[in-house]
């Protein structure tokens, strides 16, 4: 068995959530949120990150707008919505509950 291939599992299972836990705190656009995940040690490409956007817009947890920039053209700016908010509660619960879980175990 591979662990990076287990740890590359695990990271894909979080980002969808980090980027949730993000998009609470403010709007962001596409290389903020690529930059303050990189912050994080979680390293993820724009080829990665555009499609799971996508996703979570069509699926009514995010909406967007235009803003324009100084620096070329306006610029796409993902929010959460009410919806998104919504799920994102359910998942920080069963964040804990997992984090819970391995603690438990570890620990016993």
């Amino acid at each position: 068995m591979n662990a990076e291939n287990v740890k590359s599992q695990m990271r894909k299972g979080t980002l969808e959530y980090c980027i949730l836990l993000l998009l609470k705190k403010e709007p962001a656009y596409t290389s903020d949120i690529i930059q303050k995940l990189q912050e994080a040690k979680l390293i993820v490409v724009e080829g990665t990150l555009y499609p799971l956007l996508t996703r979570l817009k069509n699926s009514e947890l995010l909406s967007y707008q235009w803003i324009e920039s100084t620096q070329g053209p306006p610029r796409k700016y993902y929010q959460l919505t009410p919806k998104g908010e919504e799920f994102l509660g359910e998942l920080e619960i069963s964040w804990q509950e997992l984090n819970d879980t391995i603690n438990h175990i570890r620990n016993n």
